[in-house]
């Protein structure tokens, strides 16, 4: 283990975040440049190289954590970044927006802080990208097969990448205009700034994947002809279906779907607009939806000077300690303040909206809404606890129901559903049409970014396997592997 003491003789310390004050005046991430970096030695010192190392189960990816925790304990970064390498595509990716369920399985963590996994790993590769250790590895030989990867999030990219690698002309088809999915614009800058995928997207080109922007598979390329081009299509479009919140009033001007109001913003930054279409500025804004992509909402609206920000969430306040139901090593639904949380607003629980109330011109001006509580197992709103609340921009942040289902893509190519609407795939990732395999949330349903990697990089081993007859890619998880983390 990197320091039989380590453990007892440092505490946890995780990375240092700018002042509030500062961080509101622009986009770029929250976090002090280089803060991590002084400490990190000492914090990965604080893992136990367990007997059995339970993060490793916490971990979809199946990351080498106590390996590259020794690495960075004795500062040897090539090492450490080879070993972060080994089982994940985009660790940059991750050590910015991963939950980081590997903590919660940490077994320090069953009766002290668990060590800062998140941290070590994005303070690993940070190192790396500066070092230039991180280099494009283009295949010795082409096997002479075709893919399209369709959707460029972080499941189509991992798969592309190891497809690429095993020998195969990969080409990612993107409906959007630029490269990333929602790692682009549905992440706002200062959670993740773009750089971070532009750099990657640069070595994927290098290595000899092919991208195609502005090309939605089922409108702009019907996915029968695109079947015909190509020896095998990965389908990795996302769960791109936003559930809705249909009350009175929705369909008032102000009311918007969250994936509506934070591309816009993104594409501020990206150099679209001066201004976003869509802003908060001196508006009382409401985000419904309780999770991160609300929380998303909460920070943007804040950089973009708004008047107040309310958070509503249907469900009752979680807990700040684990409950009996969710014991280590699961990972439990925990109180949580995230950097946007820290920068102001409300947070409203056990809430819901029961109509938009606007004015003569249409636009939302007040959102009611009750008090619920669970009753027989079901919520209930209580009586008398109705109340309205100014409202003068709306977010709809209450996750997402299935793939998209209105661009023909499902249809065209003839795929089969699964009972919860997602497209139907067997333990190698292969939908019920031949060639044609699934990865992501479009299999698995709205999932975690680290989930997304694990699942492209499995779904290229099927791919793989099923152009060459037999596959050495790694393969972390089967469609049939199960966590907490939904």
């Amino acid at each position: 283990m990197a320091d039989p003491k380590g453990f007892l003789n440092h505490g946890r310390e995780v990375a240092k975040s700018r002042p509030v004050d500062v961080r509101l005046k622009d986009w770029n991430e929250v976090y002090v440049p280089g803060s991590l970096l002084p400490i990190i030695s000492k914090q990965a010192s604080r893992c136990m190289d367990c007997g059995i190392p339970f993060c490793h189960n916490g971990c979809p990816l199946g990351n080498l954590i106590p390996e590259w925790n020794d690495f960075a304990y004795r500062e040897d970064w090539s090492a450490a970044q080879e070993r972060l390498h080994a089982t994940n595509n985009f660790p940059e990716f991750t050590g910015r927006l991963c939950p980081a369920p590997c903590e919660s399985a940490c077994v320090l963590g069953i009766n002290q802080p668990a060590v800062t996994i998140k941290n070590v790993e994005v303070s690993i590769i940070d190192k790396a990208w500066e070092t230039g250790d991180v280099a494009p590895q283009a295949p010795e030989r082409l096997s002479g097969k075709t893919v399209a990867v369709i959707g460029s999030g972080p499941a189509g990219l991992a798969a592309a990448q190891q497809l690429t690698r095993a020998g195969h002309t990969v080409a990612v088809y993107e409906r959007a205009d630029r490269i990333g999915g929602l790692l682009r614009y549905g992440i706002p800058e200062f959670k993740m700034e773009k750089r971070h995928i532009n750099r990657r997207i640069e070595q994927m080109r290098t290595e000899g994947t092919r991208f195609r922007t502005g090309i939605e598979i089922g409108r702009d390329l019907k996915a029968t002809d695109l079947k015909k081009r190509y020896d095998a299509v990965v389908i990795a479009a996302g769960a791109t279906t936003a559930r809705d919140l249909p009350v009175p009033g929705r369909e008032l001007k102000g009311v918007h779907q969250a994936m509506e109001y934070l591309p816009l913003a993104n594409k501020v930054q990206e150099g679209d607009f001066v201004a976003p279409p869509i802003t908060a500025e001196g508006k009382h804004v409401v985000v419904i939806g309780g999770g991160d992509t609300g929380a998303d909402c909460v920070g943007t609206a804040h950089r973009q000077g708004a008047a107040s920000v309310t958070q509503l969430e249907i469900m009752p306040r979680p807990g700040e300690e684990r409950n009996p139901g969710q014991p280590w090593p699961t990972f439990p639904m925990l109180y949580k303040v995230t950097s946007a949380h820290e920068e102001g607003g409300e947070r409203v629980y056990s809430v819901s909206t029961t109509h938009f109330e606007g004015d003569e011109d249409g636009n939302v001006q007040w959102l009611h809404l009750t008090e619920v509580e669970f009753v027989e197992g079901r919520l209930t709103p209580k009586p008398g606890t109705e109340r309205k609340i100014p409202a003068q921009l709306v977010t709809l942040a209450m996750g997402f129901t299935g793939t998209d289902r209105e661009n023909g893509l499902v249809e065209q190519f003839g795929l089969e559903l699964d009972e919860r609407g997602n497209v139907a795939r067997d333990a190698d990732f292969a939908t019920n049409v031949p060639g044609v395999y699934v990865a992501g949330d479009a299999g698995r349903g709205q999932s975690l970014i680290v989930w997304a990697i694990a699942e492209g990089r499995s779904a290229a081993r099927g791919v793989d396997r099923f152009l060459t007859g037999a596959s050495d890619l790694p393969a972390p998880i089967r469609p049939t592997d199960r966590s907490l983390m939904v």
